[in-house]
């Protein structure tokens, strides 16, 4: 912006710079301003007597020049503006200001100066909100805030608030930017600014919960409360925690839980998204590897960021500002009701044993940038300490809070001691995280199809190998998968219909299940069941799990392809490795039950060659596979395993 001669700070001694704002009599003279060094360790439990301003910068090609030192600067016209406004007529002021005390041409020096934001903010004697020289109508909307706080301190009526005015004043540029955060949660002290208009930070909070404004009127009041909720405790906050000494945090959520109540605000760099929420963070950005560093791509960072959140198991593609996520993970329930006010109160139908299959539970959650609705679904993505809540559209999950953290401590979020019960119905999700999207809205499908062929390619999985179709078939039933998981059978019906079209361009086979009957099968499971050996081939190449079950009967490819009497696909299950002594999750019974009780004997005949134990005995009634087949009526199967049978003792009275 400027080509000040900067000489560069002292590497020991968190060194800043502070700008010295010259008093003139004359409104209308030029700012004149000197900068200084000085060191923040030489802290005590007094206030620095300094003042650090928050503000956007505006157009960086609008300038105006000011003089630093004899030295011309180029500033925007919005900082021109509040230095106008904070010049005195007889004292000097001192300044933090970040567009002039850091040298912004100098990375390094900018990587050093972001760790130390929240320390500047935090020891400042106070810190100004500068909204700009804004139109009369938004100091209005102020003025409006002040008397409404003043009426509820001295319990006089409330002025009638200007509904237009406060929505101008929230659409004001700082209202969305995404540094601006830090730097009221740092303050001790908090004034707020616009052209003439000031009003305390304290009275600002005050008025705004006197008005009771409903949040959900309009989208941009949605992002008020996380606003007035960092501002009115900001002054409650300890400046002096007991953080690492290379690292000062004011430690107020987890980073997670900052980035889904903030990820939607803006930045001039697309990486201070992250980096301007380290300040505020209870976590280690060091173990995390996302220490500012701004040689460091977009992409990285924000594929770094998603492995931190969700654990090293999953897999992340990126593109802009939206990340295609692929992990395994497991339903935990639905949103039955959602309301909000300053926070967001939620009430969660369970869709899982290991929390209590039916039962409902209450959550009360931190405003969020997209806010939770009615019918969102709760999951917990393997690896992930916390749940994640997702919302179906049409043609795709989106994700709206990454790590749910329930405020009340009651109903708060743990992992049931029965494990394996979390784990038992494993589902593929596919989901997008889209940081650009402020009101919950999800992308074009086009726009999807594109993030999602990204994601495959990234996988190594190009379209000569495997086919868009197939991919797309593979995703949609995943979808069916999860959606009759929940009991959303209408829109797994939908599912269905666009994956029989995909399906069948893909393998010119005809697709024809029966929801009900089909379940929670997976891909795999299924075209095992209908004797498609090449698929199986096709799918298991391209990474299908061959021993997953599915979620009702607990049924693997293998038990659906002996039930099935497909002996081409249960011959390439087991030389692919399949477990021949599998149990169903409900009955107990093995491939060789199954197909010797339907009376397939080429499948009976392979199974036991290949070692099948012929004595087993099922959970539900002790029968085994001959006793199947005799009661079945399946002549062929029974001579056929009396002769196995008879072999085996023959074979033992010899050995003995």
């Amino acid at each position: 912006m400027s080509s000040y001669p900067y000489s560069l700070l002292p590497q020991d001694g968190d060194y800043i710079r502070l700008l010295r704002l010259l008093p003139n009599e004359d409104e209308a003279a030029p700012l004149h301003c000197e900068l200084r060094k000085y060191s923040l360790q030489r802290s005590s439990l007094r206030t620095h007597l300094y003042e650090a301003l928050s503000y956007v910068w505006g157009d960086p090609d609008n300038t105006l020049s000011i003089c630093v030192d004899k030295n011309q600067f180029q500033v925007t016209v919005n900082l021109h503006a509040a230095l106008s406004r904070l010049r005195d007529h007889s004292f000097e002021r001192i300044i933090w200001v970040d567009a002039i005390c850091i040298d912004q041409s100098n990375k390094e020096e900018r990587k050093q100066q972001v760790q130390l934001m929240a320390k500047i903010y935090s020891n400042a004697h106070r810190v100004i909100v500068w909204l700009g020289e804004q139109a009369v109508e938004i100091q209005g909307a102020l003025e409006d805030i002040q008397l409404a706080a003043n009426g509820e301190l001295t319990e006089r009526p409330k002025k009638e608030i200007n509904q237009q005015a406060m929505l101008n004043l929230l659409q004001n540029p700082w209202f969305q930017r995404i540094w601006v955060l830090q730097e009221v949660a740092a303050a001790r002290h908090i004034v707020i600014m616009c052209g003439s208009a000031i009003i305390d930070g304290h009275a600002f909070c005050l008025g705004v919960k006197s008005l009771k404004l409903s949040y959900t009127a309009s989208p941009e009041w949605q992002t008020l409360p996380s606003v007035t909720y960092l501002i009115e405790r900001a002054g409650l906050r300890s400046k002096y925690t007991a953080n690492l000494p290379e690292r000062f945090s004011l430690e107020i959520r987890s980073l997670a839980e900052l980035i889904d109540m903030f990820h939607t605000r803006q930045a001039t760099d697309t990486r201070d998204k992250v980096y301007a929420l380290l300040g505020m963070s209870s976590d280690d950005p060091g173990k995390a590897g996302l220490q500012p560093d701004y040689k460091m791509s977009w992409e990285e960072l924000f594929q770094q960021l998603v492995k931190f959140v969700l654990g090293k198991d999953i897999s992340v593609n990126t593109s802009s500002q939206r990340a295609v996520i692929k992990s395994k993970g497991s339903i935990i329930g639905q949103v039955s009701s959602a309301r909000r006010d300053d926070r967001q109160r939620v009430t969660i139908r369970c869709r899982n044993e290991a929390w209590g299959l039916g039962s409902e539970t209450e959550w009360t959650l931190q405003a969020s940038a997209k806010p939770i609705q009615e019918h969102d679904i709760i999951c917990l993505l393997h690896g992930a300490s916390k749940p994640t809540i997702i919302r179906l559209y049409k043609d795709h999950f989106a994700i709206i809070i990454i790590a749910a953290t329930p405020l009340n401590g009651g109903s708060s979020f743990r992992l049931p001691a029965t494990s394996h019960l979390i784990t038992q119905f494993l589902r593929d999700f596919l989901l997008v995280w889209d940081w650009e999207d402020p009101k919950g809205k999800s992308q074009s499908q086009e726009q999807y199809k594109i993030l999602t062929k990204i994601h495959s390619q990234a996988l190594g999985c190009s379209k000569a190998e495997v086919g868009d179709y197939l991919h797309e078939v593979t995703r949609l039933w995943n979808d069916i998968m999860i959606l009759d998981d929940l009991g959303e059978h209408e829109n797994a019906v939908e599912r269905l219909l666009q994956a029989r079209s995909a399906y069948a361009i893909a393998f010119g086979k005809e697709l024809l299940p029966k929801l009900n009957y089909q379940y929670g099968r997976t891909l795999l499971s299924f075209t095992a069941g209908e004797g498609h050996d090449d698929i199986v081939r096709l799918l298991l190449e391209n990474g299908a799990e061959i021993e997953r079950k599915d979620g009702k009967l607990g049924y693997t490819p293998l038990l659906r392809a002996a039930r099935n009497g497909h002996e081409a696909v249960v011959k390439l299950l087991l030389e692919k490795g399949a477990e021949i002594e599998v149990k169903d999750g409900q009955c107990g019974y093995t491939p060789l039950s199954l197909a010797a009780g339907n009376g397939h004997e080429s499948v009976v005949k392979l199974l036991l060659e290949k070692g099948a134990e012929i004595e087993v005995k099922d959970r539900q009634s002790g029968d085994t596979p001959l006793s199947w087949a005799a009661r079945n009526g399946h002549e062929a199967v029974v001579k056929l395993l009396l002769k196995k049978r008879a072999e085996i003792a023959a074979k033992n009275n010899e050995v003995s």
